[in-house]
C-alpha cells in the first residue's frame, strides 16, 4: 500500500471552520532542487484565517493548504539538492502551505535552524520575530536607552518586539486594551505597560520623564493609532504593520505640518520577496541566539493535532486568547 500523508485543504473561501477539511495525498516526492520535510510544527495566523477566509492581499489557486510558517525535519533529499542534510531542522518558506505531514520543497527555500531549538518555537520565529526584528531597525536608528511606543503589545508580533528590545537595550512603552495584561507583560520584560484611553499622551509623558519617542509601531488603526501618534517626538515614524481594529488610518493635519511625522508601512511578505538569502540568514542569527538561551520565545495556548483541524481555527478565531494556537505533528 502506498504511503499517504493528511493535509488541510479548502476550496472554497468563507467560515474557516466550515470550509476546511482534512484528506489524504500520495507522500511527496522531491524533483532533483527539492527535499521532503516532515512537518514537526505549524501555527495558526492570522493571515492564515484571513486566506481561508478570502480577505488576505494574497490568494492561492484553489484548492489550497494554508500554513504561512512552519518548521519541519528533512528526510529525503533529492540528487541536485544543495545546502541541507538529512536530519536537519528547517523553516518552511512563506505561503508555502504547512497545514500537512510532509511538503516536497525546493531546498533553496529553507532557512536551517539549530537543533537545540523546539521544533514549536521554530515554526514561529519567521513572521512575528522577524516583523519585530525589522521594524525595530529598519526606520529609526535605536540606540541603547531610547524608547519606542507600540499598540497590540500583547500580541505576537508586539511581545516579539518587547523581548528583542530588552536584549538590545531599547526601552519600550506598550499599549494593551485589558488591565490583566499588564503584569503580564511587564514579567516579559516591557518597560512601561499601560492601558488604552483618552489620557495615553499624558501618561506616557509622566512614565518616560518626557524622553523623546522616535518610532511608534501600529498594529491597530483607527483611533488606537491616532492615540499612539499623539505620544510620539517631531519627526517621529509610525510603522503600521496591521489593522485589528479594521478602521482607517486618520491622520489629524497637525501631526504632518507641524510635527512632520512619517507615516509608512511593513508587511512581512514583502521584505521576504526583496531579501537576499544572505539578508535572511543575517536577520535570523540573532534570533536564533535569543531561540536558543530562551530569550525570545512565544507562548502557547492549545496544541492540536492535524485531524482536529476544525476546532483548532475555531480556536485560533477567539477573542482574548492568551498564546497561539499550534499543529504539533508526530516525530
Amino acid at each position: 500500500m502506498s504511503k499517504t500523508i493528511r493535509a488541510a485543504v479548502y476550496e472554497t473561501h468563507g467560515n474557516p471552520p466550515d470550509v476546511l477539511r482534512v484528506v489524504e495525498q500520495p507522500w511527496p516526492s522531491p524533483a532533483a532542487d527539492e527535499v521532503v520535510v516532515q512537518m514537526r510544527a505549524a501555527p495558526l495566523n492570522p493571515a492564515d484565517i484571513n486566506a481561508i477566509e478570502g480577505k488576505y492581499p494574497v490568494r492561492p489557486q484553489l484548492p489550497a493548504t494554508p500554513g504561512m510558517e512552519g518548521a519541519g525535519v528533512v528526510v529525503e533529499v533529492g540528487g541536485g539538492a544543495r545546502g541541507v542534510a538529512l536530519g536537519d531542522q528547517v523553516i518552511l518558506p512563506h505561503n508555502f502551505g504547512t497545514w500537512r505531514e510532509a511538503c516536497a520543497v525546493k531546498a533553496e527555500k529553507l532557512v536551517v535552524a539549530p537543533a537545540d531549538i523546539a521544533p514549536v518555537q521554530a515554526a514561529m520565529l519567521k513572521v512575528n520575530p522577524i516583523t519585530a526584528w525589522r521594524m525595530l531597525h529598519d526606520f529609526v536608528s535605536l540606540e541603547r536607552g531610547d524608547w519606542f511606543i507600540q499598540n497590540a503589545a500583547n500580541s505576537g508580533a508586539g511581545r516579539a518586539a518587547i523581548q528583542i528590545a530588552r536584549e538590545l537595550g531599547y526601552r519600550s512603552v506598550n499599549v494593551v486594551r485589558r488591565p490583566e495584561l499588564v503584569p503580564e507583560l511587564e514579567a516579559e520584560g516591557g518597560d512601561i505597560v499601560l492601558v488604552e484611553g483618552e489620557h495615553l499622551r499624558d501618561e506616557v509623558a509622566e512614565r518616560t520623564a518626557r524622553a523623546p519617542i522616535r518610532l511608534g509601531l501600529n498594529a491597530v488603526g483607527g483611533d488606537s493609532a491616532v492615540q499612539l501618534a499623539k505620544t510620539l517626538a517631531a519627526e517621529a515614524t509610525m510603522v503600521t504593520y496591521g489593522a485589528m481594529s479594521l478602521q482607517p488610518l486618520k491622520i489629524p493635519n497637525g501631526m504632518l505640518i507641524f510635527k512632520n511625522l512619517r507615516f509608512t508601512g511593513f508587511w512581512v511578505n514583502k521584505w521576504y520577496d526583496a531579501a537576499s538569502s544572505a539578508q535572511r540568514a543575517e536577520t535570523f542569527a540573532p534570533l536564533f541566539d535569543m531561540a536558543k538561551r530562551g530569550l525570545l520565545r512565544t507562548k502557547v495556548e492549545q496544541a492540536y493535532s492535524l485531524a482536529d483541524a476544525q476546532s483548532a481555527v475555531a480556536h485560533a478565531m477567539r477573542d482574548k486568547r492568551g498564546g497561539k494556537v499550534v499543529f504539533e505533528f508526530g516525530s
